[in-house]
């Protein structure tokens, strides 16, 4: 299986207009030469389509437990499918659902042959998370999202909790989030067991997010 590396734009100035046309064309440049790593971008509905232009393995960071219909300011699950994109997030910490609602979304999701990655706080969560089934599970502390303190150095019996605790039950990848600062934390979460990282300030707030984003895929596809 290749390393994931999900690149979640948030809403930094970078993940709009012509800076984010330029992450997505070096992320296409990236998976045209390297083999055994899947960058997959998370970014606004607002730029989903012109992200698309250039790339293709896309997700939105968010998406809503219902259909089509009369809801303003909402993202049907079915959305996605119609518009080309892969997947969504679901679950952040930074944009919490019901278990109810991430169980719909995935199942939803499913059906229409569209990828989930959902997320957890804790390994526990992780596991609950895993049981819905979802695509891939990220687990991320939430109070070192953001901190430059990554769950790889400063928690790493997260990370190999959760990995340990979701293959009990399922072959879901897990990924490590939370505090991703530069290649050698995402190299370190590989070898604690996970997949790949789910990473976004030391990506997006980097003065070249293209040559940040480069270190990062290279450091994974050489691990």
């Amino acid at each position: 299986m290749r390393r994931l590396l999900v690149v979640n734009f948030k809403a930094y100035e970078s993940a709009f207009g012509s800076r984010a046309l330029g992450i997505a064309s070096e992320a296409s440049r990236l998976s045209s030469r390297l083999s055994k790593v899947r960058i997959i971008l998370a970014v606004p509905a607002l730029v989903a389509a012109r992200v698309l232009s250039v790339y293709d393995d896309v997700y939105l960071q968010h998406v809503d437990p219902l259909g089509f219909g009369a809801y303003t300011g909402f993202t049907p699950v079915e959305a996605l499918s119609v518009e080309g994109v892969r997947g969504t997030i679901v679950n952040h910490s930074e944009h919490k659902v019901t278990y109810r609602d991430l169980a719909f979304i995935t199942s939803k999701a499913r059906s229409l042959g569209l990828e989930v990655l959902a997320c957890a706080d804790t390994p526990e969560e992780a596991v609950a998370v895993a049981l819905l089934n979802p695509t891939m599970v990220a687990v991320e502390p939430p109070e070192l999202i953001g901190s430059g303190i990554p769950v790889s150095r400063a928690r790493p019996e997260v990370v190999t909790g959760a990995v340990e605790a979701v293959r009990r039950i399922s072959s879901i990848p897990v990924l490590a989030g939370a505090g991703i600062s530069e290649p050698l934390d995402a190299v370190r979460a590989v070898e604690l067991g996970a997949s790949g990282v789910l990473v976004a300030s030391a990506i997006m707030k980097s003065r070249s997010p293209e040559a940040s984003l480069r270190s990062f895929a290279e450091a994974l596809e050489s691990t």
